[in-house]
Order: C-alpha cells, then structure tokens, then sequence
C-alpha cells in the first residue's frame, strides 16, 4: 500500500534521494538558552517519527541531536533567577554561565537535562552532541582549517543572498577571548596553518591560537551547521521556517557543506506552534513558554504524540488549554477504536488512522485498547472523589491489568485539567456535612424530599429511567423542570448547573447523594 502519512513519505524520499545505505542519520538540534519550549519539540519529534519510519521500512537509523551550547549567551530571559549576575556573563559561551535555578553545573546544561529528562515519556532516544565539548576538546579543527581555506569561496555563497556583501576583512570563524571568555574580539590573520590571531576589542590584548589545541574558536552558524552535515554524514534535517525562508541558513547550508565535502540533507520546513488564546511565535529566550512538561500536565504522552502525528509539519497550530482538550481526547480515542476494529470506517480511512496510533505510541503498540472512559465523565468522576484517582478507578467495571497504567495518566491528567485549566462552570465539588443547607420552601422543598425515596431505588434504574422519574417527581411537587434542576443542582453542588442530573446522581451513587438529600 502506497505511503500516506508524512513521516512514511519522508522516509521513502530519504531512501530514493540518499540512495541504499548501512545507516541513515536523521539529526536535529537547537541552542539552549533557556527553557526549550513545545515548538522545539515539534522538531524533536518531527525528527524522531522519520527515524522510526525508516526504522519501520527495516532501516539501521542513527538519531543524533545537537546541543549548540557554544553559542553566545546573548539575552537574559525574563523567567531566570539573578538576573544581575546572569547580565555579567552576556557574550560569554553558555556553557561557563551559572545555573542560578541551582539545578546544574552550567546555565546550559539546566536546560539540557530538562529535556533529556522528560523526551523518554514520550518514547524519544536520541544520540546527544555537545557542541562545546566538541568545540572546546578541538574536534572541529579540521573543519575550521578547512572553512578558512575556503575563505572567499564561502564568504560568495553568503553574500549571494545579502543586500551588503561581507566586509573584505571577514573571516569564517569566531574566537571567545581566552582574556574575558567573550566574543568580542577581532580576527587580525592566518598562518595558513593552524594558527589564528585575534585581538581582545575590550582589553586590547592579542594573542595566537592553535586551532588544534585551543578551546576558544568555532564556526559561526551557517558554517557550522553546514560542517556538521558533512562530517556526521546528515541524511535528513527539518528546520523551523525562519532557517527555510528564502536565503535564509538552509540555502546558504546547502551549498556551503559541499565545501565540506559533503550534500545538504533531506529537509522541510516545520511551522510554529501557538497556544490557545495566546498569539505570536513562542521564545525560549523571552522565558515567557510552554514546555513539553506543561503538556504533560494535561495530555498523556501518547496523545501529545498524536497532536504532532496527526498534524502535517508545514501546518501551524495550536496547543490547546481549553475545552478543545475535550476534543482532543475523543479524536484519539476514536483513531484508537478504529486500530482495534471497534469503530467501523472505510478501508482508507482505517489505513490512515492506523498509522497514526502506530506513531503515536511510546513504545510497542498495546495489545488491547485503553479503558476509554470520555474525558468529560472521567473528570466528572474524579470530582465526585474529590480528585482521589484510586476510588474513581475502583468504580469503574472491567478494567483489564494492562489499561490500568494508562488509565491512572488520563486520570492524573484529567484531575490536573480540571483544577486548573477547565472553565468554572465545569467545576464543582458535592456538599458535604459542613455546608450549611440552603433555605428551602414549598414545592421546592417537597420536590428534593420526593426525590430521596427515588435514589434509594437508584439500582433499580437505568439512566434513561432515572432521567423520566426525575420529571415525574419536578411534575408531582408542582414544579417546572428547570426550576426542580437548578434546586436539585444548587443542594448537590452549590451551582445553578452542572453535569446531566440523571447521569450524575448514577455517577456519584446513592452512598454520596442520599446523605445531602436527607438534610432536608
């Protein structure tokens, strides 16, 4: 069957443009200078779902991801602790800024672990560089040495797609000053050789270094990243759309690596993330960004997966806080009973939604289903229980030991939701001893003492049945149904409305209800 997801897609281009291969390497990367946010991860994961269609076509996948932590610390971001101190090492590398969270030996490597940390939740391994280490130990001599051959040659391919070409005296390589650990130096020569000599623009101060022992020079990056392909042999890279614009670094890239020695890899152009109720592109240096962490919160890792798997790379769209989460929630659930032959659909569609929950998955695919209770009842529940997921869980039938794991994260996440992102009037908790009874009178009075002897016999009703006494016994106290509603809503939980009355008082069983009820 001809491939339809993008991922599939992809992976089939790689082979046919890359030609066979013992290994393909599919890599990705980014700068950490502050906390990596969930449009980062659209890389990440971009990335990783082409690995692991290769994989899936039989392919040896080599995974590497890239920790630019040689770049220069250029902003401080507004969510950092001591941003005081923290100024003192701007255009310094943000590897020697401190973590002043406490939480690492360096700024960068706070926010590297961060991620490390929390990308195998979601069923992500990748291979990790770090670039000041690289940097630093002189692996990239070689390629320094060969970019200042090529000095003239690279500094055209830039200027092809500047408005100002390069100044005659620029040079394809940058130095940290071994005097301030800053950048702010200038090029003075070459040997041609190993040695470069620079000058410290704030001391004054000179100095010659060898390429082949000093921790202080790199390449800036659009000829590193370029650099980088061709000496790990790179077969597929997306970018963001800044990179892929026109003239942007992927166009400089893919011809700067042939210097190299090397071909630009396979590539698209991913679109950035919003989050809902919130305009404008998200900035990990501004502070002001939702993390994978915050996602997890309220979307369980398979379903965050499937936010990406499910959404073509080149699409923008939103994470959503709000009652889409409702939604989204049933969406996945269906391509799940799709999967398992539960919910009929035609052959195409059924192919296409089986490959989604195939990516979406963690790790293997599960046998049986999850215990697919909907989100909006499961959050009802858990109120009900006052959060407590292990009396919600004891409620429900038929739950098998394998959907026990998943079914304890929807519920955490649900209860997370609930608390903290759901719309008030999704909110509740039941009265309890120490709420003071409402003032009731007449027929409202009559009707929530009619209803007592009718929850008592709560077993003996299905929901349907239990909803017609609910109108038999508003008629027979005199009231209309809306107005013995919101008297029954107001004694249970303190609001005008709420969840389906019938539906709800069988949620919370007769155990929970009759005590209130009773008060009156």
């Amino acid at each position: 069957m001809q491939a339809t997801h993008w991922a599939d897609i992809y992976a089939d281009k790689i082979i046919r443009e890359k030609g066979p291969k013992a290994r393909y390497t599919c890599a990705s990367g980014i700068t950490p200078s502050g906390t990596v946010h969930i449009g980062n991860f659209r890389e990440i994961i971009s990335v990783e779902l082409v690995a692991r269609a290769l994989k899936d076509k039989g392919c040896d996948v080599r995974f590497i991801y890239s920790w630019d932590d040689y770049d220069v610390f250029r902003k401080v971001p507004k969510n950092m602790p001591n941003p005081t101190l923290l100024e003192t090492y701007l255009r310094k590398p943000i590897t020697l800024v401190p973590d002043t969270t406490g939480r690492a030996e360096n700024y960068a490597r706070a926010n590297e672990l961060d991620v490390e940390k929390i990308l195998p939740v979601v069923g992500i391994h990748p291979e990790y560089l770090y670039q000041a280490e690289r940097y630093r130990s002189s692996i990239y001599a070689e390629g320094m040495r060969t970019a200042l051959e090529h000095r003239a040659e690279i500094k055209a391919i830039l200027d092809e797609y500047r408005t100002t070409p390069l100044p005659d005296d620029w040079w394809p390589i940058s130095v940290f000053s071994s005097f301030t650990d800053k950048d702010t130096t200038t090029i003075l020569g070459w040997d041609g050789q190993w040695g470069v000599t620079y000058r410290d623009d704030e001391t004054g101060q000179t100095e010659t270094i060898d390429l082949r022992t000093t921790p202080y020079a790199k390449l800036p990056w659009r000829i590193d990243w370029p650099m980088r392909w061709a000496r790990e042999g790179v077969d597929f890279e997306p970018a963001g759309k800044d990179h892929h614009s026109e003239g942007g670094s992927f166009d400089t890239s893919k011809k700067v690596v042939e210097v190299f020695g090397g071909k630009p890899p396979v590539s698209f152009q991913y679109d950035f993330i919003s989050i809902k109720g919130r305009g404008g592109k998200i900035s990990s240096s501004s502070g002001e960004v939702i993390s994978l962490y915050d996602v997890l919160e309220v979307y369980t890792p398979e379903i965050t997966r499937y936010l990406f798997v499910g959404t073509r790379p080149n699409t923008e769209f939103a994470i959503s806080f709000d009652l889409d989460v409702l939604k989204i929630y049933e969406d996945y659930d269906n391509c799940e009973r799709i999967y398992f032959g539960l919910l009929p659909v035609n052959e195409k569609r059924r192919a296409k939604e089986k490959r989604i929950y195939e990516l979406s998955q963690v790790g293997e695919v599960p046998t049986e289903p999850s215990y697919q209770i909907p989100f909006r009842h499961l959050c009802n529940l858990l109120q009900v229980h006052g959060g407590d997921i292990d009396a919600a869980i004891a409620t429900l039938d038929g739950v098998t030991p394998g959907q026990m794991d998943r079914l304890k994260v929807r519920c955490q996440c649900a209860w997370t939701w609930i608390s903290t992102f759901a719309p008030e009037d999704f909110k509740w908790h039941l009265a309890t001893a120490s709420d003071k009874p409402l003032a009731l009178e007449g027929a409202s009075l009559a009707s929530v003492r009619a209803l007592v002897p009718e929850v008592e016999k709560l077993d003996e009703y299905d929901e349907k049945a239990f909803a017609e006494r609910l109108y038999a016994v508003a008629a027979e106290a005199g009231l209309e149904g809306p107005e013995f509603f919101k008297t029954v809503y107001l004694v249970l939980i303190g609001k005008e409305r709420g969840p389906k009355l019938a539906g709800f008082i069988k949620t919370c069983g007769k155990e929970k209800i009759l005590p209130i009820l009773r008060r009156y």
